[in-house]
């Protein structure tokens, strides 16, 4: 709170619980009646903005326009101050790098580096660095090997890939970097390899983590040490979503003698899951949560609140993925845009809170800021077995107190949840649903059709090719549809504890049956948090899990985010061969075309139990109501219907397994730590000594040549450096998967004399601006018109040569030359990352022209001082004729509003309108001082 209370503009609001030692503010206490008829998700916002109300973020004005709501509704700006910030380290390492950076932007001008503080408490979750270096019977390197080709190789069939034995970071007597991989088979070579037991694989995972990411853990560990209000949470204790339900979340704070409700914003895109627990709470881009770090509100329009009314019966065949899904297509249709959604109706009583959550998880797909479920006694009886006794009856005290029980919406959404059937989405992109009934020939039709979003269009005499090759010994075959990655994943979406026991119920039947998954393909199991682990093995399905190849490899973000180990070669020579296209199936929350594998052209979500029963058919290409899953040993025939568990089944295990000793499991670990983690060491000092030849950490030139006095300046004579289309997501502006050896990041870190095998990833390497900004659109998907095919290329328009994005960035950059991009609609869709502004920031990006934006890359644009430029309805630069290769001039009037409209006039002598997306003040200040950082760096000064 930033004053007394007795100083506090609302201090007659103050309010006590129990014997008066906890307080609050009570807003039912201004006896207005416009607060009974406030939404519950309202009411939070002006809870918050009655607590911190000092003057200056937060005004009295901004408290009446929220108790206005129904008045001010899409039309004032408010201001709302989080409990708390939530960084995954992809995005929080970029994120006190940046602060750390501040630090020594304050020590040259004279002024106390230790002001830099995240003044709103941080909780960041180390929970992206893991990757699958073992797993089955994967393998490491051990000691000196032999020179690549030596007699003393046995040289067998997969016992040595193409470069293992020229490593030299093994010959070195160190770890590589991208450890051995061998499948299914026994020890081949006994110079350099070493088998790994079931038992070892997580922990064999997890050292390689720390080894890989050692600059990167003591750089974390400094920030744990060095800033105040910092809560670094250790690896191997879970997924950032799974460890802010599990763990951090409160529903309500206590905090200097004050209770208030929990809220969030965090920059991992599975923030909104938390809604499902009656926490406020939706993902904002790297850049915004630095702001709120340093204190400053997330403003945001008064938005409107649909009310989602869920009535009818689940059907017992129905998964709280297929609940998502179908919820998700009724609300893609409903115009709830930017909105709150409410969950109400009798349906809601029928949800657990993990099905919540997993609902909850699902708003960015629709749209919507927040999917909300209010606290009801589902959720308390939930808290009961996972929270404090006391503090749970402070908590249902202090909600009552204030009337967060009640609702008031501005439409009403009906779903009926009896609707609801399963589902998979693929394959290329997570929006496009299939009903599993109708899979078979869905995936018959992508091959049919022209090269698109669903099609891949395989000409027909093709369509029935079938690749021989070995593995182990043994011959397969793959063919169009082939399933040679399958991921069990139990974060976002597939948390929920039913979900996963349905899976492990279906893998103890399917083993029980004498079925098998072949053993070519990539299997994994990877929980969220050592809960899903420890509820499938209370559970007693865990071992069936491993039978079929789902073993445990470790916690933390892998195939999700590209961390696949790479597939067996003789299975990627069958792909290449046969120009198969193979299948990956995952039970994530999003993916994208390439984004597993590049060998790997169709992906389909799909929920736990279905990743195992694809797995086990082997092909996408199966109706499972008319065909078998395979044969027992004996050759009788089984079915789904015969190893699918009953929602009855799945319901009593979960309540003999999913009890409170798991969440206290969860808290002992958090408290407790590893032992790897706590023999990292780090520097002291309230300034980080950088070290220069680090190629993880590295000090960002954002503070350079820092000016009291900003002045934005008009474009003049801007050249196009990508002109793209519709649907480039934050993947193909930022990969977050492995370097390629043929890249300017790769030549960089070639340059610093690292090996490929030490190249690691784009995500372990976002606290290094010079990789991630040679990482800046290098999308082997990036679709160029200038180039007319895929691939991180561009076109350098003045000497009409073809080069890397940031060699013609840089050659443009070193003339001069201010640039611009082209692009069509939804740009910036996907996930999270600050360095998709970041990145062309640094490229010398100075404004993108687009169709429409998504809102959250919108606001991290301009929160790097990027003009987000809108053509105007019905234009585009296809319908204005514009070729790319005109130069572009923006002039900037001397004073701007919100959504100024200017002119951009081109070398041919054309011009057009555009609308400057600056929806708040906020984004005009930040945009005139040259992006957020340098506002922040400046008030400081």
């Amino acid at each position: 709170m930033p004053f007394l209370p007795a100083e506090h503009p609302y201090s007659h609001l103050i309010d006590t619980l129990k014997d008066g030692s906890i307080k609050f503010f009570n807003p039912h206490k201004i006896n207005d009646p416009r607060y009974d008829k406030l939404p519950l998700s309202i009411r939070i916002l002006l809870e918050s903005a009655i607590r911190n109300c000092d003057g200056f973020y937060t005004k009295q004005e901004d408290v009446q326009n929220i108790l206005d709501w129904q008045q001010q509704q899409n039309k004032a700006e408010v201001p709302f101050s989080p409990a708390r910030v939530l960084l995954q380290d992809f995005t929080g390492i970029p994120a006190m790098v940046d602060l750390a950076a501040m630090r020594d932007a304050l020590a040259k001008h004279g002024v106390d580096p230790g002001l830099v503080n995240p003044k709103c408490p941080t909780d960041l979750i180390v929970d992206h660095l893991l990757q699958i270096d073992y797993s089955k019977c994967v393998s490491v390197l051990t000691g000196r090997p032999p020179s690549r080709g030596s007699s003393q190789c046995g040289g067998q069939r997969g016992a040595c890939r193409k470069s293992a034995c020229s490593d030299p970071a093994a010959s070195a007597g160190r770890p590589s970097s991208s450890v051995q991989q061998i499948e299914n088979t026994p020890l081949l070579c006994p110079f350099h390899l070493k088998p790994v037991s079931e038992t070892e694989t997580a922990v064999k995972n997890q050292e390689m983590e720390l080894i890989r990411n050692k600059e990167r853990l003591q750089f974390f560990k400094w920030c744990s040490k060095a800033f105040k209000n910092v809560n670094v949470v250790p690896p191997d204790v879970g997924a950032v979503h799974q460890v802010n339900l599990e763990y951090l979340s409160r529903v309500v704070q206590v905090n200097d003698g004050f209770i208030y409700p929990d809220s969030v914003v965090g920059t991992d895109s599975h923030t909104t899951m938390i809604n499902g627990l009656g926490i406020l709470g939706w993902g904002v881009g790297g850049i915004e949560s630095e702001a709120v770090m340093l204190g400053q509100p997330v403003s945001l329009t008064l938005p409107e609140v649909v009310g989602c009314k869920l009535v009818g019966s689940i059907n017992p065949l129905t998964t709280s993925i297929d609940i998502v899904l179908g919820i998700k297509k009724h609300l893609r249709q409903a115009s709830i845009t930017g909105k709150f959604l409410e969950f109400f109706g009798p349906g809601v009583s029928q949800l657990s809170v993990p099905d919540r959550t997993t609902i909850a998880n699902m708003c960015p797909e629709y749209s919507a800021i927040v999917s909300f479920f209010p606290v009801d006694q589902v959720t308390l009886e939930h808290f009961k077995k996972t929270r404090d006794q006391e503090n749970l009856e402070m908590l249902e005290s202090y909600m009552k107190a204030v009337k967060l029980f009640q609702m008031t919406l501005s439409q009403v959404i009906e779903i009926d949840l009896s609707s609801m059937v399963p589902y998979v989405s693929g394959p290329k992109r997570p929006s496009d649903r299939v009903e599993v009934s109708s899979m078979k020939e869905d995936f018959q039709s992508c091959l049919n059709e022209k090269v698109g979003f669903k099609g891949f269009h395989i000409a027909k005499e093709k369509q029935e090719t079938r690749v021989p090759f070995l593995h182990s010994g043994q011959e397969y075959q793959l063919a169009h549809g082939s399933v040679v990655i399958a991921a069990v994943i139990s974060c976002t979406n597939n948390c929920n504890p039913s979900v996963m026991l349905t899976a492990g119920l279906l893998a103890k039947k399917a083993v029980e049956a004498g079925l098998v998954v072949k053993p070519y393909i990539r299997t994994s199991l990877a929980p969220g948090s050592g809960m899903v682990t420890h509820y499938l093995n209370a559970s007693g399905v865990l071992p069936y899990f491993s039978q079929l190849g789902f073993e445990v490899i470790g916690y933390g973000c892998a195939t999700c985010v590209g961390n696949t180990a790479p597939l067996p070669e003789a299975v990627v020579d069958a792909i290449e061969q046969g120009d198969l296209v193979a299948c990956g199936i995952l039970s994530g929350n999003r993916h994208f075309e390439g984004r597993l594998c590049d060998c790997v052209r169709a992906n389909y979500l799909a929920s736990p139990p279905l990743v195992v029963a694809y797995a086990i058919a082997g092909t996408v290409g199966i109706d499972f109501e008319k065909e078998p899953l395979g044969e027992t040993p004996e050759g009788k025939q089984v079915y789904l219907r015969d190893v699918w568990p009953s929602r009855e089944e799945v319901q009593q295990t979960e309540e003999d397994t999913v009890i409170s000793s798991i969440f206290k499991d969860l808290r002992g670990r958090m408290e407790k730590g590893n032992v790897f983690w706590n023999s990292v060491e780090c520097p002291d000092g309230v300034v980080f000594p950088w070290d220069h030849k680090s190629t993880y950490i590295r000090s960002p030139s954002f503070f350079s040549k820092l000016v009291k006095v900003p002045a934005p300046q008009s474009i003049e004579n801007a050249h196009a450096l990508l002109f793209l289309g519709d649907e480039v997501t934050t993947d193909h502006i930022s990969p977050a998967g492995s370097i390629a050896r043929v890249s300017a990041a790769a030549k960089y870190l070639l340059s610093k004399r690292l090996t490929p095998r030490e190249f690691n990833s784009y995500g372990a390497r976002r606290g290094n601006d010079a990789v991630m900004t040679r990482g800046t659109f290098a999308s082997i998907k990036l679709q160029n018109r200038f180039i007319g095919k895929p691939g991180p290329k561009t076109l350098h328009i003045p000497s009409g040569q073809t080069m890397d994005v940031f060699e013609a960035a840089d050659r443009y950059q070193r003339d001069g030359v201010p640039l611009i991009i082209l692009a069509g609609k939804h740009y910036g869709s996907g996930n999270s990352r600050d360095w998709v502004a970041k990145g062309p920031y640094l490229l010398g990006v100075r404004a993108v022209i687009a169709e429409s934006f998504e809102k959250l890359h919108k606001s991290q644009l301009v929160g790097m001082g990027i003009m987000p430029l809108q053509f105007q309805s019905g234009q585009s630069a296809d319908s204005l004729e514009l070729s790319g290769k005109e130069r572009f001039s923006i002039s900037l009037p001397d004073s701007l509003g919100l959504r100024p409209r200017l002119t951009v006039k081109t070398s041919q002598g054309k011009s057009f309108t555009v609308t400057a997306l600056f929806d708040t003040e906020t984004d005009v200040i930040f945009f005139q001082h040259g992006g957020l950082l340098r506002y922040v760096a400046r008030t400081l000064l």
